[in-house]
This record gives C-alpha cells, structure tokens and sequence, in this order.
C-alpha cells in the first residue's frame, strides 16, 4: 500500500521531508479493524512528530484523524463490520493514517455523522476528542453550571470545536481569544460570546466588558506567554487545562488561588490502553450525533485535494506558521 513517512534528521527549510512509501497492509490486532482511509486532516502533533519534537525509533506513517470504510476486522471485534464508514483519530504509538489502509481499536472509533461529506467528518475526531475530554473529563463541566470560560486560542482546530460544544451542551459564556479580524469572524460564526485580542491584556480586556473572572480558562497554545495574565484573570478556585508543549511551566503562582491544572492528551486512553478507552468511541458517537443533529458544524476551513507529499507538505507548512484556522483536510490517494 501507499503511505506517506519523513526522512529523519534532515535540516533545510523544510525539517525532515515527507516521503512516499510502500509498505505491507498492518495486520490485524483482535480488537483491530481494518480501514480504507479516505479523508484525512492534519493536527500539529503531525508536523511535531514529523521534526522530531515527538521521538520516533522507526520510520513512521504519519496522520492521526481519519474517515474510511472498514474492510476486514479483528476476531474479537464486537461492535463494527465490514462496510461502516467510520472515524477516528488513532493512536499516536501506531502508524497513522497518512496511508491507504490503517488499523485502529475499535474502542477509539465510532461511526461517522450521515449527513456530511466524508472530507468535512474528517476535520472533527482529534480535535473533538480534545476539547470533550477538556471540558466534560478534566473540567467536569456540567449543563446545569453557569459562569465564564476563556478559550486561548479560539479560532484553530480546538477551539473552534470547544466553542461549538460548550454551546450546544453547557450554559456557560464563552469568551474566546484571535488577533486578526478573519478570525474573530470565525469564531463568532461558531458561537463565542465574546472575543478578544490575545495580543493584549486579557484582564483588562475581561474587565471592560463587565464579565465576571472566568471559572475555567482552556489555554490551546502559547500557554508560557500569558501563564502570568492567567493567574491574573482566573478565578479562585477556578480550573485551567492546557494542551501545548511550553518549554517552562510554573505551577507554583497557580497555589494561591487554589487552582487545578490539567493538562490533556487525547492518545492517553489509546496509548496506556486504559479502563476507560471505549469512553472515545462514546463520546465520538456523541459528537456524530450532534452533527447529525445540526447544533455543531464541521470545522473544515481548507481542502487541499489528493493526499500526496505535496500537498501533505503545504499542510504542514500551513500549521507551523500559525496562522491557520479551523481545519485542513486531504481526501483519497
């Protein structure tokens, strides 16, 4: 089959270049299922395995959100059968679906929405894992609560995922963060409450709107450059996750105010195979149902045609500038 890895330990404008290679279908684990990949959308933590930032001791096929067809299944597996179109975003110590075939859990997958294209479902699984395990596990954010919660970084993939959930499943004011005016529109379109400029004083920013300090604050990257301003801002006793990688993390100005810190990762459950790891395919059924049910929307923002090295490498390209919002997906080989 057709896959797409990296050269390691190569240094030009480009770190460690995508290749394309050929490689033997995976074998089926007993609880595996099969899968003819035909979306994908790309996540930071691709372009962070592919430098390097993630260790690797092999040569890896790269890709963690996907959409496809099953076409065989492991003896033991109880819930899925040949011909569902399902998604997922795999496990980050297996090969990815940057491929034409991938073989995944079935407890991390789940059947894919029935009313939107197979390249919008695939801009959706990582990033909704996420952003639920965030608010409804590490936050424990009910319906029945009220107050406000920040959102750093609003507009990419997380974020723009979290704001769509937290309106359609909590009462909470959503005040989320962009620095350019597409974004801030973007993010309206989704549902924030509020938005402001996370290149100035999110206090004082807070303040004069008249909002109450938020309960919750979701810090989805740059957390090392506004951990002062969130000690600041963050209500006592308030809660605070974060998903980036920041060089420096002082939990110690948190105490005071008595604050948790979460920190997520959504391949946790798959890669420790936990207890609870049949809780990613609930939640992901969830999620397709409220697709289905039109109170969240896809968060696809560009699709880059046949997935390929080129335009795999133009995707990469596009999430380490930052710049990016929402999601960008490939479709077929």
């Amino acid at each position: 089959m057709k896959a797409i890895s990296f050269i390691a330990n190569i240094d030009n404008t480009f770190k460690n270049p995508l290749i394309e290679i050929e490689k033997a279908q995976p074998n089926l684990k007993e609880r595996d299922v099969l899968v003819k990949v035909q979306a994908i959308s790309v996540n930071p933590v691709d372009t962070k395995v592919r430098r390097g930032d993630i260790p690797s001791d092999k040569l890896r096929i790269l890709g963690w959100d996907a959409v496809g067809e099953i076409v065989e299944v492991g003896v033991n597996v109880e819930h899925f059968k040949v011909g569902d179109q399902v998604w997922y975003a795999g496990d980050l110590t297996r090969d990815g679906s940057n491929a034409e075939f991938q073989a995944v859990d079935e407890r991390i997958i789940s059947l894919k929405p029935k009313t939107i294209s197979n390249a919008e479902a695939a801009a959706l699984p990582l990033t909704a894992i996420t952003a639920w395990e965030v608010l409804f596990d590490r936050f424990n954010i009910s319906a029945e609560q009220s107050g406000n919660i920040l959102i750093i970084g609003g507009a990419g993939g997380v974020g723009s995922i979290a704001i769509q959930l937290l309106k359609a499943k909590t009462n909470l004011t959503v005040i989320a963060t962009t620095s350019r005016e597409e974004t801030k529109s973007w993010v309206e379109s989704l549902g924030a409450d509020y938005v402001i400029d996370h290149t100035k004083d999110l206090n004082a920013q807070i303040q004069s709107l008249h909002l109450e300090q938020p309960k919750y604050v979701f810090s989805t990257n740059h957390t090392e450059t506004y951990v002062k301003q969130i000690v600041e801002l963050i209500a006592p006793q308030g809660k605070l996750s974060l998903i980036d990688d920041p060089a420096l993390f002082d939990i110690m100005p948190f105490k005071r105010k008595s604050i948790s810190v979460h920190w997520e990762s959504m391949f946790t459950r798959s890669m420790f195979e936990t207890d609870d790891i049949e809780a990613q395919k609930n939640l992901l059924q969830e999620v397709a149902q409220l697709v289905d049910d039109k109170k969240i929307r896809s968060t696809l923002n560009q699709n880059l045609g046949k997935i390929n090295i080129e335009n795999l490498q133009h995707a990469h390209e596009l999430i380490e500038s930052g710049r990016s919002k929402g999601k960008i997906v490939l479709e077929n080989f």
